[in-house]
């Protein structure tokens, strides 16, 4: 009768949820990335503007990484801003807290800062690289304050997904020279992504009780510039509204820094964690490099 009842619960929240405006902000992570073997970086910068604008997004959040800023680097990233887009700090050489001390590691987030702070539309959001915050409770502490310190506010996410792991698959078959099916590798991309949204908003469901102001996780990569424009429309389709981070960030869980160390898949993740849900429920099955090798051998490269 207890799983009954908890079931009739869990599904009248699910359907409370989906009936509820859903709003979703995007953001990229990494920018500038360099050139790749699909496409240059200044190309990528101009067909990732023009797909955001054809698409109506207004305002979406660049989170910079300026481990050697080169000028076409910087003009990049004014671009975007210029565009109405947010740029944000992503660290300067992309670091694993886990791997370092919080002392540098704050020192690279303060380079990174001296560097972006005088860009346009720039905002004090820090994104922590691999959204990791360390591999004990002191670090992840002492970075928290040592941000706030600074003034920062976490640039965190809350949709968490492997779309840099299809942009390098795409990207290596170019380099090899095998040739891929563009419109299969859309379908993968979309349904990997609308699968990834659809599973942490049910994340969020079952542990807010609502769906909240998502923040996606994307990067300045190829991927997003083949196909964002597929994406707003996927979502959009799906009862999405894309708004932007700044509105995204005023959701009432900008406020929690969730108790555990179980990060990496970004905030609704990590508060479920310290509810109780166990690890293996919280990350999507596509985050798994083997299942995404066999989809896209299967199914986007043609077969001689």
């Amino acid at each position: 009768m207890r799983f009954l009842i908890g079931l009739i619960v869990t599904t009248a929240l699910a359907l409370a949820g989906a009936a509820e405006a859903r709003e979703i902000a995007l953001t990229f992570d990494d920018a500038p990335i360099p050139d790749s073997a699909i496409m240059a970086g200044e190309a990528r910068t101009q067909k990732l503007l023009a797909a955001l604008k054809a698409a109506g997004i207004a305002q979406a959040a660049f989170f910079a990484t300026p481990r050697d800023l080169s000028p076409s680097g910087k003009a990049r990233l004014i671009a975007y801003a210029n565009a109405g887009h947010i740029i944000a700090n992503h660290s300067r050489t992309h670091p694993d807290l886990r791997n370092m001390t919080a002392d540098a590691y704050l020192a690279d987030i303060a380079e990174a800062d001296g560097i972006l702070r005088d860009l346009p539309n720039f905002h004090a959001w820090f994104r922590f690289p691999f959204l990791s915050e360390g591999d004990t409770r002191e670090k992840r502490d002492a970075v928290r304050q040592g941000l706030r310190g600074m003034g920062y506010s976490q640039g965190y996410v809350t949709i968490d997904n492997y779309d840099w792991y299809l942009n390098a698959l795409a990207n290596n078959a170019k380099r090899d020279g095998k040739p891929i099916d563009d419109a299969a590798f859309r379908e993968l991309y979309l349904e990997t992504l609308m699968q990834a949204v659809e599973f942490h908003d049910a994340i969020a469901v079952r542990t807010l009780g609502r769906s909240p102001r998502h923040v996606l996780l994307l990067h300045e990569n190829d991927t997003s510039a083949m196909f964002v424009g597929d994406l707003a429309a996927a979502l959009r389709k799906a009862g999405w509204t894309i708004i932007s981070p700044v509105d995204a960030y005023q959701d009432p869980i900008a406020t929690i820094e969730p108790d555990t160390l179980f990060l990496n898949q970004g905030r609704v993740a990590a508060i479920a964690h310290t509810k109780g849900a166990k690890p293996r429920d919280l990350v999507h099955e596509r985050e798994d490099e083997a299942v995404l090798d066999k989809l896209f051998a299967e199914r986007v490269l043609k077969q001689p």
